[in-house]
């Protein structure tokens, strides 16, 4: 399983309310979801993500309220893999039920910039700044989570487990 796409980069304690503003809790719709996804810190994301793009972010990506909509969004804008620093538990457990793949790599996070084109191998946890040749690694999924995130989330996991 692999990744690549150009790069969105944001900054520190990205919370839940920035990735998906509350006003739009109430539709369940990924679609919608993705239409307002990052719009209070980002006016243009939603014009310029295209599918599998990557995102990086800096430390405690994810955090504030353990809203399943956030990752939900991210993954339904296009966004192929979260790169971050680290991550929000909640946050982190939510994108893995959902099937969005995201690694901890905090020499990535720091060293990778917008726009730079990213390619990611889940298998060896090798990603692979394009731009600048530089290639970092992050710890790879254990194999049980890649049949997660292959599936396309938990629930479509163990639906294919019966």
């Amino acid at each position: 399983m692999n990744a690549k796409g150009p790069v969105f980069k944001y900054g520190d304690n990205i919370d839940t309310d920035v990735i998906i503003p509350a006003r739009y809790l109430n539709t369940q719709s990924p679609a919608e979801l993705a239409a307002h996804c990052m719009e209070d810190i980002d006016k243009t994301f939603v014009t310029r993500v295209k599918a599998g793009d990557i995102m990086v972010g800096g430390e405690n990506f994810g955090c504030g309220s353990s809203r399943e909509h956030a990752p939900v969004a991210i993954k339904a804008a296009g966004i192929d893999c979260v790169i971050a620093k680290s991550f929000a538990r909640i946050f982190y457990r939510n994108a893995i039920n959902i099937g969005l793949p995201i690694l901890e790599c905090p020499a990535a996070s720091e060293a990778i910039n917008e726009s730079d084109v990213v390619a990611i191998n889940f298998d060896t946890g090798v990603i692979t700044d394009e731009t600048t040749g530089q290639t970092f690694q992050a710890a790879p999924f254990p194999p049980f989570i890649q049949k997660i995130i292959k599936a396309g989330g938990l629930m479509k996991s163990i639906q294919e487990g019966k």
